[in-house]
């Protein structure tokens, strides 16, 4: 085996292992899984955060089976209903959800554009959701502003987190840490058709 095949193989253990403390919550962010499972293999090398999320995925599917691509239509069907209830906020659907990545601990993100959380918070209890908590969090890398994070459990036990953003913020583009692409996300209207003509759409970018 030469050099570079055994740095591949290398970088292809620490995902591995690093994608398993992931799926079984012993760690919650990539950056702690990949160094606790370098650290664990003693391996001095560290995968990627895609190669940490393909592996997730692998891993997903591989436990999981037909049961997450029936979960994947069920959550993405209850976020277009959140949404439509919300749809005066401008609702996104982001996160694994979205990216079609979504496995059996994964919740429904949705960001929605509002001066406060007040209305969204009011909109969602008069449509008979369950607010289970409320947190205020930075919005910002130095601390500055805060971003309301509503939670919410649906009756078919799915949980759901709405991020309240400020209107002027719409109009940002951020790029994804793992995947490296603009977190675009789905609108109302984008989620209905990706519902109508191929409701286990991934949402990841292609390999070169």
């Amino acid at each position: 085996m030469n050099e570079t095949s055994r740095y591949s193989l290398l970088r292809r253990r620490v995902a591995e292992e690093a994608a398993f403390l992931l799926y079984t919550m012993q760690e919650r962010e990539f950056k702690q899984a990949k160094e606790r499972a370098a650290n664990t293999l003693g391996i001095r090398v560290l995968p990627t955060n895609l190669e940490i999320a393909e592996e997730l995925d692998r891993i997903a599917d591989e436990y999981e089976g037909e049961e997450r691509r029936i979960r994947l239509i069920r959550m993405r069907e209850e976020a277009l209903k959140i949404m439509e209830v919300l749809q005066t906020f401008s609702p996104r659907l982001i996160g694994s959800v979205w990216r079609g990545t979504a496995n059996k601990n994964s919740d429904i993100d949705i960001v929605v554009f509002s001066p406060n959380k007040s209305p969204v918070v009011e909109t969602l209890i008069n449509s008979g959701f369950k607010v289970t908590g409320i947190e205020m969090r930075p919005s910002a890398k130095d601390g500055s502003g805060e971003t309301a994070h509503i939670f919410l459990e649906l009756p078919s036990s799915d949980k759901v987190e709405i991020i309240v953003r400020r209107p002027e913020d719409m109009y940002i583009e951020e790029r994804c840490d793992i995947y490296g692409d603009l977190k675009t996300g789905l609108t109302i209207n984008q989620l209905r058709e990706v519902l109508r003509r191929d409701p286990l759409k991934k949402f990841v970018p292609r390999k070169p």
